[in-house]
């Protein structure tokens, strides 16, 4: 544990913040403070079942257990800045990452599910030009506890009650940042998102996206096996070195090989890949045949999304027709595919929307600089 200096110029150790820290490491902290493992079990019970961050409310903890983790860990979140409720029940929360920083997170409401979509970085460096938050740079790394703690804040948020019908049923991967570029923090809270003393989600109700770190997607299928979400968006290297510029690095051909590895590996269903329909870009039958062709035969659906416009875009929405022939032509060419319902476009909560509050940016965009991506590993 690191040290920082007191008033008196003694120091202190600086206190662990218990969110974030998977079971075993909860465990090991456990230990080093002289108690028996179960007591992990008792305090993720507290944190994940109960949404209690109080050591103090933890009443079947020793008072002697309590008093240590007073003194040496705490359960820090990340605090709203501003929350917004969209027309059609979409919510949205700006939270504070610093001082300067924030990042952003959206729960949309359905009748069979709660989906929570959460963050992982403040910005984001990959620079899909469709994408609202790729124009907004890059910041830095969220850690384990920012990343699990907005699934236990919006559990508060929206009315957490332990005997209660679960509210967030589903969390995505799929806000600000690119997940596997923070491959460090994010592995360490998907693991409490599936643990059964943590949030107790289906690997199937846990699902990260992203742009295509290729050589991350090859480690996270040996450390993780939440769902698998891309995002593709052309059916070319052409175009798609275009619309999202990892692709020049790692083009359509190396990215499908991972994708086929992680669902071998995982034993997984499919591979979600995710195409923004930007009109006059592509949307044509043409690309939808050739999209088509690409994915036959492979365990793969389309989840194909209207574009969501932002301020200075060059792009404009696919119509609703071309949209709908562009999934029946994929459905007639054996690939499974849907159209994402439009949610919270109203408070700018919508896929591609997200923004937050980028100030510092360390890394500007990958397009523009041409910087390497950084990979926490």
């Amino acid at each position: 544990m690191s040290a920082q200096p007191a008033i008196d110029g003694q120091f202190q150790e600086a206190r662990v913040n218990l969110l974030g820290l998977p079971r075993a490491e909860l465990e090991a902290f456990c230990g080093a403070l002289g108690s028996k493992p179960f007591r992990a079990r008792q305090l993720m019970n507290w944190l994940y079942k109960r949404g209690v961050g109080d050591f103090a409310a933890m009443t079947d903890l020793a008072r002697d257990f309590r008093a240590q983790l007073g003194e040496r860990a705490e359960v820090k979140l990340p605090e709203i800045v501003t929350a917004q409720r969209s027309s059609d029940g979409t919510c949205k929360w700006l939270l504070r990452a610093d001082h300067s920083q924030a990042f952003e997170m959206v729960y949309i409401p359905e009748t069979d599910r709660g989906t929570l979509c959460i963050s992982s970085q403040v910005g984001c460096a990959l620079d899909c030009s469709f994408c609202s938050t790729g124009q907004q740079g890059f910041n830095r790394n969220l850690t384990a506890a920012e990343i699990v703690g907005q699934v236990w804040l919006a559990n508060r948020e929206l009315g957490f009650a332990p005997a209660g019908e679960r509210i967030v049923t589903n969390v995505v991967l799929m806000g600000m940042g690119e997940p596997l570029a923070n491959f460090r923090n994010v592995i360490p809270a998907t693991q409490i998102l599936l643990d059964d003393l943590g949030f107790d989600l289906s690997r199937r109700r846990v699902t990260l996206s992203t742009s295509g770190l290729v050589p991350q997607m090859y480690r996270l299928a040996e450390h993780s096996n939440v769902a698998l979400a891309v995002s593709l968006h052309a059916p070319d290297d052409e175009l798609r070195n275009q619309l999202v510029p990892i692709n020049r690095l790692h083009p359509i051909a190396e990215l499908l090989e991972a994708c086929w590895h992680y669902i071998d590996e995982q034993n997984g269903r499919s591979v979600t890949f995710e195409y923004v329909m930007l009109d006059g870009v592509n949307d044509s039958p043409t690309q939808a045949r050739a999209l088509a062709r690409l994915l036959k035969g492979h365990p793969a659906k389309v989840n194909l999304i209207p574009f969501n416009p932002f301020p200075g875009t060059r792009y404009r929405r696919s119509s609703d027709e071309a949209i709908a022939t562009f999934r029946d032509l994929l459905l007639r060419g054996g690939v499974m595919a849907t159209v994402r319902r439009t949610r919270g476009d109203d408070i700018d909560a919508a896929c591609g929307q997200l923004v937050g509050r980028v100030i510092d940016r360390t890394v500007v965009r990958l397009g523009s600089k041409r910087v390497p991506v950084q990979v926490e590993m």
